[in-house]
């Protein structure tokens, strides 16, 4: 394989860069884990627990009852769940068929929901009848393209007394669900002897799954992932974290599955690696805490607003972390100061990974071996290209220092946008994926994300990156969580303005602060503009920090 050899001089000694990740049907990974550990423990949900042996057996049913109900390939069928065995038994039910999964997000809003289901062309939908998400999708049977809901019962998931108690002391979270044609229930669809022979996979050209991204353009487009894309990336994974206990650790689910981050790193490698997935449907600060100190995982992939919520909750030191092996971070930018703080906190390395859903989603990530460098998304992942170019020449950009923007080349890379063939030829050139994101190497190889060029906020004509500003606030002893974003000014067309949460108990005024950043700052990078909230700041169903709602609201 041909590649610049720009970062090899860090790579980990015992992983090999050219060497090609195997490639599947994703559903062979659940097979092989229920014949290599029938009796292992796979999911554990509030308390309850299923076998491997027993989820590949609910996976086979459903995915009879799903085909004896026309689901096969060239079918889409959509996921609207919370994190829960329902959402991993749906998964690979889905794959097994040979249809596509689609993703939904449970939070979306009714027109959102409406976009995807046309867009994508989604009949059948598996989702539960939880009040929260239910209501919405039964508007959908009626003004979409779609046919059919299956109806998982929230309560089956539970373990006793709360499967009891749940429909009593929480009816009004539970929906009414007609008895009509329109509607399949759970036990309906399973209820077969799980004699399924899965469809034959052309795992380069078959999609796996459509999950949907406002990409590098803003619009909501599906993703192509295949079977290849989708395998190819966990094994990254697992060669990358090449100590991993095969059949023994623990996985700490508390990011949402149907996010294209916790779905590889969470979900897949678990299945892959036979490890316990401890899930929760939400994420929840003292109950992630909780299930840190009493189950004990070993890894915790989880977005920096986790691991800062972590840093700043007060009764941390009763709380055991010395369980986690491999927390990794990604989804958005790990500030230096959040690392540093869970580091010293947790006792566990914190990695900063880097990847886009176009990518399946993992593309870089700093080793477990050698420099785990603060602020670097790492080195690139076995088999995997990364590149930076001159955005307005194209050319490769060798000399360490030097901005130029991300693109991504290897087997983890979608086949294009559904439908769409002119937003793939935007991003997809010569087999390389241009991510928008804004790059340097340092000498060593390490690649250092600068911001999106989307994210750039021109100050009188000057190239101002948000992320370099909120480094540095961060550095403050008394911020909790802050977000930078360019907002419209009559003089200098755009300025960067901060959105900040202390610390509870501290306190810091905009004229301090601005004396803070003198020497951190360049004075066109310092904020023009400067809001305290005494709420935390708006975050996304992942637990990022959002961005996107702030500006609305600034609208």
């Amino acid at each position: 394989m041909q590649h610049n050899f720009f970062w090899e001089k860090s790579y980990p000694s015992n992983i090999r860069w050219d060497e090609t990740p195997w490639s599947g049907p994703l559903f062979e990974y659940l097979d092989a884990a229920q014949h290599r550990f029938p009796n292992r423990p796979a999911f554990n949900f509030m308390g309850k627990k299923w076998t491997w042996d027993a989820i590949a057996l609910l996976v086979n049913r459903m995915a009879k009852g799903l085909h004896d109900h026309g689901v096969e390939k060239g079918i889409k069928v959509g996921i609207c769940l919370p994190n829960c065995p329902y959402y991993l038994i749906a998964y690979y039910a889905i794959l097994k068929t040979g249809a596509t999964i689609v993703n939904y997000n449970p939070l979306y809003a009714e027109s959102e929901l409406a976009h995807q289901i046309e867009d994508s062309q989604t009949d059948l939908m598996i989702t539960t009848d939880l009040q929260a998400i239910y209501p919405k999708l039964e508007k959908m049977l009626h003004s979409t393209r779609l046919n059919q809901i299956v109806i998982c019962p929230f309560k089956d998931a539970l373990p006793f007394p709360k499967n009891f108690l749940f429909p009593i002391l929480k009816s009004a979270d539970i929906a009414d669900i007609p008895d009509d044609d329109r509607h399949i229930s759970y036990a309906q669809l399973i209820s077969n002897d799980g004699q399924f022979e899965p469809a034959t996979i052309d795992c380069q050209n078959d999609i796996a799954l459509l999950q949907y991204t406002g990409g590098t353009t803003g619009t909501p487009k599906g993703a192509m992932l295949t079977h290849a894309n989708l395998t190819a990336n966990v094994e990254q994974c697992v060669k990358w974290f090449y100590d991993l206990q095969v059949g023994e650790e623990k996985m700490l689910g508390v990011i949402p599955f149907f996010h294209v981050f916790a779905m590889t790193t969470v979900l897949n490698l678990s299945v892959r690696c036979g490890f316990e997935i401890i899930a929760t449907p939400k994420f929840d600060l003292k109950e992630t805490l909780r299930l840190i100190h009493e189950q004990k995982p070993q890894f915790f992939p989880a977005v920096p607003a986790i691991y800062n919520a972590i840093n700043s909750h007060a009764d941390l030191a009763n709380y055991d972390l010395t369980s986690l092996r491999y927390c990794i971070s990604g989804g958005a930018p790990l500030p230096a100061e959040v690392k540093r703080a869970f580091e010293g906190k947790s006792g566990c390395v914190l990695v900063e990974g880097y990847g886009l859903t176009e990518s399946s989603p993992v593309a870089c990530v700093n080793p477990i071996e050698g420099a785990n460098k603060s602020a670097s998304i790492g080195l690139p992942l076995p088999a995997t290209i990364v590149e930076l170019r001159d955005p307005e020449t194209g050319l490769f950009i060798k000399e360490a220092g030097k901005r130029g923007e991300i693109w991504i080349k290897g087997p983890q890379v979608m086949k294009g946008y559904w439908n769409r063939p002119d937003e793939t030829a935007k991003v997809i050139e010569n087999g390389y994926l241009k991510t928008g994101d804004v790059a340097e190497y340092d000498e060593d190889g390490y690649i250092f994300i600068v911001d999106r060029i989307k994210d750039l906020i021109l100050v009188n004509g000057y190239n101002v990156y948000p992320r370099t500003i909120e480094e540095a606030v961060y550095k403050h002893p008394a911020v909790e969580e802050c977000v930078v974003a360019g907002v419209k000014d009559v003089d200098r067309g755009e300025v960067p303005k901060v959105w900040i949460k202390l610390k509870e108990g501290r306190s810091l005024t905009e004229t301090d602060l601005k004396e803070f950043l003198k020497d951190k700052i360049s004075p066109i990078e310092m904020p023009r503009r400067i809001e305290f909230r005494d709420q935390p700041l708006p975050k996304t169903m992942i637990g990022k920090l959002s961005k996107k709602d702030l500006l609305a609201q600034e609208k």
